[in-house]
């Protein structure tokens, strides 16, 4: 009996015992499904923050007061950016909170060529209304200068950026997000030059912002911003750190850029010389790399829990596939009889144990995909295949498939066939 003879006679007696297939696919099915199913939903994840997180730029870095927190998976997990962009644990933030006088002298004396930029988070969660529109209370109001809008990497789509006399002045002026523009206007370029309140405070429109897009994670267009002397004049900042902003005109200047700041910066903070910094500095890559680093965590317990579905899978698959003999052990004498091999018997087994396998593998992977990327919708990434997920899941079921099939058909091959044609 040739070997393409065998396979074809296996995958008929898969395709007969519809029941008996179709419960072990099922088994299999769902273990593929949980494993690629997470792993697709984190690889959106990870595009969705990788996005969002670099939408300062890759030539550009901030200095803060106080490191980044990631918290997924965990407790607490603390990061802290070096000058370098490395990441190093560290159990407490550190240092006293940036003051406007700090910020505006780092300004003035940051000789590298480069644009600066300083601004002060406003109220959270306020509400935006003209006369007969209001918004949810979840828009975020910023303060900025003249050249946060580009460092922020955000795109006037109608009307002007701040001037200086605006900075200077701190008038109620603002830029409005294109969300919160839609919601109150409907048409966003009818906004500009129309007033509205925000917090019940009255502001003149002078820009809309083109629509940057928005995630689970982050929505950068629900946002109101305005000058950071205005934030100063109407809102309390006392103890609301400054932020700082950097954007060198070419990446490869980055980490001198970042020396240069370190230095210009210990200064102003009154330092001593063996003082460690009590600032730190973020890049956008570093920040992405800490929530990767924490979503692996994430990655191994899906992993884990595919690998025990499997686990199960393949004892089932090795269970039905013993029944499977017990039930055929006249067939197994037949074939026997007429000159077929103890290899040839060997191999229907292996085969129809590694067809099933791949079949439930098929299933799995197709609805692991589907399932994953519909969180991919809400991230509002684009379609993700976890393409080296996928090959390591057909692997893996085919080996399932090969070491559940080997006792049943060693098994198979080794019965007698006088005894297998007597067998009621």
């Amino acid at each position: 009996m040739q070997t393409t003879d065998t396979f074809s006679l296996a995958l008929r007696t898969v395709k007969s015992n519809k029941l008996r297939t179709g419960i072990t696919v099922a088994i299999i099915a769902f273990g593929i499904m949980a494993l690629i199913g997470i792993i697709t939903a984190i690889e959106a994840m990870n595009q969705s923050l990788t996005e969002n997180f670099s939408t300062m730029g890759a030539n550009a870095f901030s200095i803060r007061f106080k490191e980044s927190q990631v918290r997924i998976g965990a407790r607490n997990s603390n990061v802290k950016k070096t000058t370098k962009g490395a990441l190093k644990e560290k159990r407490s933030n550190t240092g006293k909170i940036i003051t406007y006088e700090q910020a505006k002298i780092f300004k003035e004396r940051f000789a590298f060529p480069a644009m600066v930029s300083i601004s002060i988070r406003g109220p959270r969660n306020v509400v935006v209304n003209n006369e007969k529109i209001k918004t949810n209370p979840n828009v975020v109001v910023q303060g900025g200068d003249e050249n946060y809008l580009r460092l922020s990497g955000y795109t006037v789509f109608a009307g002007r950026n701040f001037n200086k006399l605006d900075v200077e002045s701190g008038r109620s002026v603002c830029v409005l997000g294109n969300s919160v523009a839609k919601k109150i206007f409907g048409n966003p370029a009818r906004a500009v030059d129309k007033i509205i309140k925000v917090a019940n405070i009255k502001y003149r429109i002078i820009g809309i912002l083109k629509d940057k897009g928005s995630s689970a994670f982050l929505n950068a267009d629900n946002v109101v911003i305005t000058t950071y002397n205005n934030i100063r004049r109407l809102f309390p900042t006392s103890n609301t750190s400054w932020n700082i902003g950097v954007m060198v005109p070419n990446i490869k200047d980055m980490d001198i850029a970042v020396g240069e700041a370190t230095g210009t910066f210990r200064p102003i903070r009154k330092l001593a010389f063996s003082e460690e910094n009590n600032f730190f500095i973020d890049k956008s890559d570093s920040i992405v790399e800490a929530f990767t680093k924490s979503l692996g965590s994430i990655t191994t317990a899906a992993a884990f829990i595919g690998l025990i579905t499997l686990i199960g899978a393949a004892i089932g698959l090795m269970n039905i596939m013993l029944v499977a003999v017990n039930e055929r052990t006249r067939e197994i004498g037949l074939i026997k009889a007429i000159g077929g091999t103890k290899k040839s018997i060997r191999q229907q087994f292996l085969f129809e144990s590694i067809i099933i396998s791949l079949i439930g593998a098929v299933f799995g992977i197709v609805l692991g995909v589907l399932v994953g990327n519909l969180f991919g919708i809400v991230l509002k990434t684009g379609f993700v295949v976890p393409w080296g997920w996928v090959i390591t899941g057909i692997i893996v079921c085919s080996l399932v498939g090969l070491f559940a099939g080997l006792y049943p058909a060693y098994k198979a091959s080794k019965l007698d066939p006088i005894v297998a044609l007597r067998y009621e």
